[in-house]
């Protein structure tokens, strides 16, 4: 096979795998939370042919000597974007919203038999029904929420209002007048681009065994809890902007043909030569 079709095939397989991000990204384009990614491209192994020798003019070259063969474009990095997304104003009780970027809610989450904390920007909550005439805070999902010691939010089920404090702190008023306060657990992540995207707009920790975990997220506690920014009745929208994801998808899609085309013109001139006659 030539090196350009080598080189087209070769970029026509990573233009595919970014035109999946894009179409992952519109998606989501309403989901609760949802925070887009970005991908960048680099230039694949380089191959050097050295057919040149030295003269009298190489002193002032500016270029190396030779050829330098690519092997096409890759993708380098695929990244999650933490821009903060637009506040709806949804009046909901148990609708919180975070208002900054690298903050996230903790929950707990049960997959095959192993408990793990995840985190999440999606502030849709509920109130589940649980033994002992109890409630737990949990997701859409019916993930159990925290709080701040890692344990899931549990309230006596005769709750009558719910009201966010600051600091992230919950006050639930009973019926009979007494009033409740929780401390909501949050996240702060330093790291996002080793976080693990899982459904329901969740993140958790890669499975490889990370030596210090606390330089990827750190658990907001003590006085550091006066940085929270929490709004409730408000939801946060999807930081994705549809404009620029559909004139991304053109690029890439008009790259797609281009590295197809070239593939049809190498196959063209192999035939010719092919049906050469001596």
């Amino acid at each position: 096979m030539s090196r350009i079709m080598l080189n087209a095939t070769n970029t026509m397989n990573q233009l595919q795998r970014q035109l999946d991000t894009i179409g992952h990204n519109i998606a989501n384009v309403d989901t609760i939370g949802y925070k887009n990614r970005q991908s960048t491209f680099q230039e694949l192994l380089v191959r050097q042919s050295n057919n040149q020798t030295l003269n009298q003019y190489d002193s002032v070259r500016n270029t190396p000597l030779g050829i330098r063969m690519s092997s096409g474009a890759g993708l380098a990095q695929t990244k999650l974007n933490l821009t903060q997304g637009a506040l709806k104003n949804t009046d909901r009780m148990l609708d919180f919203a975070l208002a900054k970027e690298d903050q996230f809610f903790t929950v707990q989450v049960t997959e095959n038999g192993q408990t793990s904390t995840q985190f999440t920007r999606n502030g849709v909550f509920y109130l589940s029904p649980i033994n002992n005439n109890e409630v737990m805070l949990v997701t859409a999902e019916g993930h159990p929420v925290l709080d701040s010691n890692e344990q899931p939010i549990v309230l006596p089920e005769n709750v009558k209002d719910i009201k966010l404090q600051s600091e992230g702190i919950i006050l639930a008023e009973l019926n009979n007048g007494q009033a409740i306060a929780r401390e909501l657990g949050m996240a702060q992540v330093i790291r996002p681009q080793m976080l693990e995207a899982r459904p329901g707009s969740l993140f958790a920790l890669p499975p490889v065994e990370i030596a210090n975990p606390q330089d990827v997220v750190g658990f907001i506690q003590g006085a550091a809890r006066q940085d929270i920014n929490l709004r409730q009745g408000m939801l946060e929208q999807s930081n994705v902007d549809l404009a620029s994801e559909m004139t991304e998808m053109t690029l890439m899609q008009r790259s797609y043909q281009f590295n197809a085309r070239s593939v049809q013109f190498a196959d063209q001139m192999m035939g010719l030569v092919n049906g050469l006659k001596s």
